[in-house]
């Protein structure tokens, strides 16, 4: 179903006379969070004839390269970005949201917000904004340069938890065939609306996408969308 709908926006964007605009924006290299915001970016922007390209890169070097402007914005980052980033212009309402997560190997506890993980060894991935807040003044945390990297340094019992996202760590940990040995604590940390940004020369941009975003909302297209692609993933397709 989703290929038919990401093809049929395809050729919406296409039109036969008039020549497409493109928007590029930095992707957070292999976080399956932000392809299946990216391809609902697609959807969005398709509807006003303007294609997407996306630069993947790590978390940190996504942020300097969009604050810069070196790209034209940020596919999804939380809602606190601009404060930090004011070059970098949020669009509302949110794109999409996450659940930030704990996984473990060994450990099997009732998760109770971020303090209830004070007291362990954590991975966070380095540049994922959601995680470098929650785990904020905590003693024992380590910095990934990678999703999947910090998948195998859990694995090899580098530290005692990983947090990330549910649905990206659920697909990286099927990716690397470790769901036998890893697994996620319930519930999930708390669940995060997240943002597109664009760099403050397309502010003229930002209500227009804004209210395409609010229309697919509204008629539950993009929640539809979103449940497909996150099916696509997790399936491996």
């Amino acid at each position: 179903m989703w290929q038919l709908v990401v093809a049929c926006l395809s050729l919406l964007a296409a039109g036969p006379s008039q020549a497409q605009d493109v928007i590029r924006l930095a992707r957070i290299a292999d976080i399956p969070d932000q392809y299946v915001g990216g391809e609902m970016l697609r959807a969005v922007y398709a509807k006003l004839n303007i294609r997407l390209e996306f630069e993947d890169v790590p978390g940190k070097r996504a942020l300097a390269l969009s604050s810069a402007g070196e790209v034209d914005g940020e596919i999804q980052r939380i809602g606190t970005l601009s404060r930090d980033y004011p070059t970098l212009v949020q669009v509302t309402p949110a794109i999409n949201y996450i659940e930030p997560a704990v996984f473990a190997t060994r450990l099997r506890f009732e998760v109770k917000g971020w303090d209830s993980i004070r007291d362990y060894s954590i991975g966070i991935v380095r540049g994922v904004g959601s995680s470098e807040a929650g785990t904020r003044g905590m003693a024992r945390v380590t910095a990934a340069t990678s999703l999947d990297n910090m998948v195998k340094m859990l694995d090899a019992d580098r530290f005692d938890v990983m947090v990330t996202d549910l649905f990206s760590g659920l697909a990286a940990v099927r990716k690397l065939n470790l769901q036998d040995r890893i697994y996620p604590l319930s519930p999930p940390l708390e669940r995060i609306h997240i943002y597109h940004h664009l760099h403050e020369r397309h502010r003229d941009l930002v209500p227009k996408v804004g209210k395409v975003i609010a229309q697919m909302v509204a008629s539950g297209e993009l929640a539809a969308l979103r449940e497909a692609l996150v099916k696509q993933v997790l399936n491996g397709k």
